[in-house]
């Protein structure tokens, strides 16, 4: 039907000319098949490399050659084609091509842009991430994400989280990694028009090994699917392992690199990944292969982490530590998670051995990955401070944090011997330690006799102090029912109403009685008790269903600035059951920091939730807030506040070296408080037994690092000052060091007295009556500028009028007239005194100030008139 045809084949390369680069073309007659061979000749630009000559051509990534068979005589009809195909061309990278060696002579011009080193040593330009301009979206993309993992166990679930990518719609975009329960990878991809399509790995991802994960975009190209689609960079966040979506892998990540805007060599990954982390790992490997084969009974491992506590404790001294050090690392390796951290901490502080950040971080890690709680809190203040050299990241930072803080709104609602509240307290406050009792000490006793003879305030105490194991009580929660009953029958108290009705309604440490619950709880609420009332709504939420009800009084409540009727009410707007209502998550946040404020640690969760990732066009991303906001709901642990209890419990019997012990594992942690312990400790230093060496720099570190913790809580509200005073005493007093910084030492007492402390203010006078002078900026800060420019106006016109006197020989009208000016001095003090803002705290201040003008313009007589009026107000002075 047809005669002869036409052959045609061309080079089609993307972002190239729509037509192509032709290749060539040959007739073709009717006949037997004959193979014919042709010699592909391409343009040097696709060969070589760029040499002032040969153009540039990075940019191609792939290429397909097309060739057609197409009748003659029918022009560019497309019925008119025979058969086509088409083959794949990868192009060498633009630095891995030969140089052509041409055939001709360079001009002049062309050798010395060859010798310029700009053109010599070209590397991929490295982007910065900011600019003028920002590219939002990309068609047609080439990026690659390597990282590094170390999986201990297999997914127990369908999917677990390696690496994904989530949008601002909370949808999974590209890329999406996770692991399978067979050990393969799973990685899923979405296209423009919103379709998901995945594909599974080919091999499985071995346990116990460092394993390399390159996922490589290039082109429309993800390993053999073809996918049209366009990729945000700025759409959403990415997450690593675990998230509120889905449960991560178990095991370690190592460096993940994201390479937005090319796809380096497989050789340069490797050089980058793995020189951080070699130690690193090697150092897993080993303790994982112990944890592998060392197994035993869990009664002997708990006797080998006891037997090591109590030859610590019998030796009483810093020295001990390095001989018990290997029975903790045996009990370590048979899983005991609390010998980890316990040497995880000697290793961190250097306390009996030398000083090993990266093991410390290794042991941690590994405690870390079984959810102990204290581990969980020193990785994350160690990346939180930027200790040990692993750098400040507060992302990172905040997943740790944020892991244990979640598990404490858990652990709070599941009360245990284990736990006891935490409480900051600080070893130098003999007030509070006085305080501290237990079931047969005369304090508890006279409580006791007061909620006798009727006192609710007793009662309340009595049942709080055995419910929670709060002033040195041991936890005993059938007891503290009892006194819960008794308040609440007998004394018809609300809050004990409240408390007795709660225990009943989640049947702790008594049996489950709704109906009960509930009766008390109404006689709690129709005495106005704002958590009576928001309980009763959480009862008719959770039971009867009834949201209006339940909207109805946790609004009241909230009125009544009620934490968890806040938290309540942003869970309804969240999940958008709030009634005629839709969902509203901008709403549900501003309810989550009202609760948070008010001091709830769920409230605080959710909004370091929502912060972290941000709310598109409402709330930016505050990562370092957020972090802030898990480590102080995490700090509330009541695992973390047995530790800090038995540290107390040895200070109170004496038992320094114990005490130093517990609240240095709570310190190594972050705690503030146990910080300031630790260091108080140190400085103490009783019986010397502590390297006097050690002793100084533990002291200098501890109340250090406690007066950063303080800085952190202060913007959250959490006011807490006495490390601010101890360093600016160290600083006033050059401690161990041979000379004085009384300017950082201000800087510390300004900071204690921004809190209120009036240690802070009076402080600040020892160090005016010094001699020292207080910098402007310090007296702006607290409030007081006014007052440094009196006294600068006092002094110039005290100068001028007695250098005016003097010319006169005026004796007497001089000291009138600085007399006059002492007294106006003194008016302006007392309109500064009466004011609100100046409470009887900077009293100290104010007449060191008063002081100083007295003597000033006194002084400058007493040796013309040692017997003059001068000289008898200047002893008064």
């Amino acid at each position: 039907m047809f005669g002869s045809s036409w052959v045609h084949i061309c080079l089609v390369i993307p972002s190239y000319r729509s037509s192509g680069l032709w290749i060539g073309q040959w007739r073709c007659i009717p006949g037997e098949p004959r193979i014919r061979t042709l010699k592909l000749i391409l343009p040097d630009w696709l060969v070589y490399q760029a040499d002032g000559i040969v153009p540039d051509s990075q940019w191609v990534l792939s290429c397909l050659l097309r060739v057609m068979v197409r009748y003659s005589g029918f022009g560019d009809a497309e019925w008119a084609i025979a058969a086509r195909d088409v083959a794949s061309l990868e192009p060498k990278p633009s630095f891995s091509r030969p140089v052509k060696q041409h055939q001709l002579c360079f001009s002049w011009s062309s050798q010395m842009v060859r010798l310029t080193p700009k053109f010599l040593r070209k590397i991929c330009p490295v982007e910065q991430g900011s600019g003028v301009f920002s590219l939002c979206f990309i068609s047609v993309f080439r990026c690659m994400f390597s990282m590094w993992i170390f999986v201990t166990k297999h997914c127990q679930e369908r999917l677990c989280g390696v690496f994904y990518h989530i949008d601002s719609h909370n949808n999974y975009a590209t890329p999406a990694v996770f692991l399978t329960y067979s050990g393969k990878l799973h990685v899923q991809v979405t296209g423009e028009s919103g379709d998901s399509s995945a594909f599974l790995s080919p091999f499985k991802v071995p346990l116990n090994e460092w394993c390399q994960l390159r996922v490589t975009f290039q082109g429309r190209t993800v390993s053999s699917h073809l996918l049209t689609q366009v990729y945000y960079y700025y759409n959403g966040y990415f997450v690593v392992g675990g998230g509120r979506y889905i449960r991560g892998v178990e095991g370690y990540f190592g460096p993940l690199v994201h390479y937005r805007n090319r796809i380096p060599a497989h050789s340069m990954v490797m050089h980058y990944s793995c020189v951080q982390s070699l130690f690193i790992c090697s150092l897993h490997l080993q303790l994982i292969i112990s944890l592998s084969y060392l197994m035993t009974s869990t009664s002997h491992i708990t006797s080998l982490y006891q037997l090591s506590l109590h030859k610590l404790g019998r030796g009483s001294t810093s020295g001990v530590v390095s001989r018990i050090l290997p029975l903790l690392l045996q009990a370590g390796c048979l899983a005991d998670n609390r010998a980890l951290h316990m040497s995880a901490v000697f290793y961190s502080a250097g306390l009996g051995v030398r000083k090993q950040p990266n093991k410390a971080w290794l042991l941690s890690l590994l405690a870390a990955q079984k959810d102990y709680r204290l581990s969980l809190l020193h990785l994350g203040h160690m990346h939180h401070q930027g200790l040990h050299g692993v750098g400040t990241d507060p992302d990172l930072a905040y997943a740790y944090y944020a892991n244990i803080a979640k598990q404490t709104t858990i652990d709070r609602h599941k009360p245990s011997p284990e736990q006891t509240f935490v409480e900051a307290i600080y070893l130098n406050n003999e007030e509070v330690l006085n305080q501290q009792t237990n079931e047969e000490h005369h304090i508890f006793q006279w409580l006791k006799l007061q909620a006798r003879r009727g006192a609710a305030d007793a009662e309340q105490s009595i049942a709080r102090m055995l419910f929670w194991g709060q002033q040195g009580v041991s936890p005993n929660i059938q007891k503290a029912v009892r006194h819960y009953e008794r308040g609440a029958v007998e004394l018809e108290d609300p809050v004990s109403m409240y408390d007795y009705g709660i225990v009943l309604l989640q049947g702790h440490g008594v049996e489950q009685d709704i109906p009960k619950a509930i009766t008390f709880l109404k006689k709690a609420m129709d005495q106005g008790f704002a958590p009576a009332i928001s309980a009763l709504a959480w009862y008719y939420e959770q039971f009867e269903q009834n949201y209006e009800k339940a909207v109805e009084l946790w609004e009241q409540a909230d009125l009544l600035e009620n934490p968890e009727a806040a938290l309540n009410l942003g869970v309804m707007y969240s999940q958008g059951l709030y009634p005629g209502k839709a969902a509203d998550q901008y709403l549900a946040y501003q309810y989550y920091l009202k609760s948070a404020r008010r001091g709830h640690i769920r409230g605080a969760v959710l909004v370091a939730d929502i912060w972290i990732i941000g709310i598109p066009g409402r709330v930016n991303r505050r990562p370092l807030d957020a972090m802030l906001w898990v480590k102080w709901a995490a700090e509330h642990n009541g695992y973390l506040g047995s530790i800090l209890r038995k540290g107390l419990e040895s200070y109170l019997k004496s038992d320094m070296f114990n005490s130093l012990l517990f609240y240095m594992m709570a310190a190594e942690s972050g705690y503030a408080a146990a910080q300031f312990n630790v260091a108080y400790l140190c400085e103490q230093n009783m019986g010397n037994f502590l390297d006097p060496a050690f002793a100084l720099h533990c002291v200098w570190e501890y109340y250090n690092q406690a007066s950063f913790s303080d800085t952190f809580l202060f913007l959250l509200q959490f006011i807490t000052s006495p490390a601010l005073i101890k360093m600016g005493d160290l600083m006033f007093e050059g401690q161990g060091r041979g000379w004085k910084d009384l300017f950082s030492a201000a800087q510390m007492y300004k900071e204690a007295a921004l809190r209120n402390d009036p240690q802070g203010w009076y402080s600040l006078g020892l160090l005016v009556e010094e001699g020292y002078k207080l910098p402007m900026l310090i007296f702006t800060e607290l409030g007081l500028s006014d007052l440094r420019i009196l006294e600068k106006m006092v002094i110039n016109h005290l100068k001028e009028s007695l250098k005016k006197n003097r010319e006169k020989s005026n004796l007497g009208t001089d000291t009138k007239a600085a007399l006059g000016l002492y007294g106006l001095m003194l008016f302006i003090i007392g309109r500064y005194w009466s004011m609100t803002v100046i409470k009887l705290n900077t009293a100290y201040l104010f007449l060191e100030f008063a002081k100083k003008m007295c003597y000033y313009f006194t002084h400058i007589y007493i040796q013309e008139n040692p017997n003059g009026f001068t000289s008898q107000i200047y002893n008064k002075c």
